[in-house]
């Protein structure tokens, strides 16, 4: 790691380089765990709820049920995975990494950026995984919705690649990746991403970044849930612009110790 401090940081773009990226994912695709989140956790779930009783011949809207059940479980996915690699900021903190990027001149923008990049690559892997299964054990939707289902899931992870950051430098590395499992589990449930929600339960999950991002995703099917695009969208981009200010916020405080 220390190599690359000592080599000139190219100030354009806020220190954003090719080389730092590369070796981002490269760390990245070495751990284990976060393997195990984004390739084997996804499908496995898609296996247990998306191929039960007759979801295979079912229709919703556009596909079938096991078709919406592995659109929501991509979602789900690309959750733990953006989330989790955006998280592993907690694990540089506590190994000093950070402070030693802040003796470059790479700003705290370029370096979120760099994170979220990274976490965008492992949730499009993930997707992809939950995809590739449901498309061999019977999944169905139109021509069409089958790529739009697939982006609308990946790009509206992005919210999730800035909560990991956030909370990557709001908790330490030892308690971290133990809470993200339960919380992201509760956001999920909260939003309505699993199930149907009703009454006052479905009016609170509005408000819940897996909401906005579960009702862009399942457009494809006819399918908003009760709410609105527009809403969905704007529930997307200010959660976005939240955990972004907050993770760099909280890189600059981290840093400047």
């Amino acid at each position: 790691m220390t190599t690359l401090v000592s080599r000139p940081v190219a100030t354009t773009l806020g220190g954003f380089n090719l080389g730092f990226l590369r070796l981002e994912l490269r760390r990245m695709l070495r751990n284990r765990r976060t393997l195990i989140f984004t390739l084997i956790m996804p499908p496995l779930f898609f296996v247990i709820f998306g191929l039960q009783s007759d979801y295979r011949t079912q229709s919703y809207g556009s596909g079938n049920v096991t078709g919406y059940v592995m659109v929501s479980i991509a979602v789900y996915g690309a959750m733990l995975a953006t989330t989790s690699g955006g998280a592993m900021v907690a694990v540089e903190r506590a190994q000093g990494w950070s402070r030693q990027l802040r003796l470059t001149p790479l700003r705290p923008v370029a370096y979120i950026a760099v994170k979220v990049v990274v976490a965008m690559a492992l949730g499009l892997v993930s997707v992809a995984a939950v995809f590739a299964v449901g498309a061999t054990l019977g999944a169905h939707l139109a021509p069409a919705a089958w790529v739009e289902c697939f982006l609308l899931a990946w790009v509206g992870s992005l919210v999730f690649a800035a909560f990991g950051l956030f909370v990557g430098y709001l908790l330490p590395s030892e308690n971290v990746m133990q809470l993200l499992g339960p919380v992201l589990a509760a956001l999920s449930f909260a939003g309505g991403l699993f199930m149907p929600l009703h009454g006052w339960f479905a009016t609170v999950s509005k408000v819940m970044p897996t909401n906005g991002v579960a009702t862009l995703a399942r457009l494809p099917f006819g399918d908003t849930g009760g709410g609105s695009v527009l809403g969905a969208v704007v529930d997307v981009a200010v959660w976005s612009a939240v955990f972004v200010f907050g993770g760099a916020t909280l890189f600059r405080r981290d840093t400047a110790r």
